[in-house]
């Protein structure tokens, strides 16, 4: 009876191997919750030789792991200014999207970056960012890494660079800048595994500070 059951255990697992693998690599549309557009048409007295193109179109639907949960909600934010010219750091996080006064923090002019701490290190399968979104706007030398080391001296890992010029010092970038949009920008990370996601940005096409409306990191539990 005993040789029967154990049999019938291979039999079943064997079985089942197969829903397993299919589960773990199937792709499911990643549902996002964005904020309302503030400014219609497409822009046009944005002048930058590293634009990418504008299509005026909406990114379209984005396809992660089954299982991937938001992570960041509510985690701690670190800055390279301790003092924010405008917010709190918490507001980097706190889930809320709109892009006027009042939902966004500003940080000094020139270099600067945020963190956020996710609690522990997970598979990121999406970071989405909103810098400032009330009018069109170009954030200069956008760097988004990714690291187990809180400090980022070791196992850094970039995900997003149009620095195109090295002017952040972060390495020359081949990313293109972007206009700022109400859906936010997306970056893939392809499953980089780590613990804190650092933005740096350097100054605006509209002035020399550095904003942050709202950071969303998605994953799944690093293997």
């Amino acid at each position: 009876m005993n040789k029967r059951i154990v049999v019938l255990a291979f039999l079943l697992a064997a079985m089942l191997a197969p829903l397993a693998a299919q589960q773990a690599t199937e792709k499911v549309e990643l549902k996002l919750q964005l904020p309302k557009p503030m400014f219609i048409g497409t822009p046009t007295n944005i002048k930058s030789a590293n634009l990418e193109a504008v299509t005026g179109k909406s990114r379209g639907p984005f396809m992660v792991p089954a299982g991937t949960k938001l992570l960041s909600l509510k985690r701690v934010v670190k800055s390279s200014d301790a003092q924010p010219v405008i917010g709190e750091l918490d507001m980097v996080t706190d889930g809320e999207k709109e892009g006027g006064d009042g939902y966004f923090v500003e940080l000094g002019p020139g270099k600067q970056w945020v963190q956020v701490d996710l609690g522990a290190s997970y598979a990121l399968q999406a970071i989405l960012a909103w810098h400032y979104h009330s009018q069109a706007r170009v954030y200069r030398d956008v760097v988004v890494q990714v690291s187990d080391d809180k400090d980022f001296l070791k196992g850094v890992q970039t995900i997003f660079n149009n620095d195109h010029d090295n002017s952040s010092g972060l390495g020359v970038g081949k990313d293109k800048e972007y206009i700022e949009v109400a859906e936010g920008r997306l970056f893939d990370p392809k499953g980089i595994k780590g613990r804190y996601v650092r933005m740096y940005s350097g100054g605006n096409t509209t002035n020399d500070l550095n904003h942050y409306v709202e950071i969303e990191v998605y994953g799944t539990p690093a293997k």
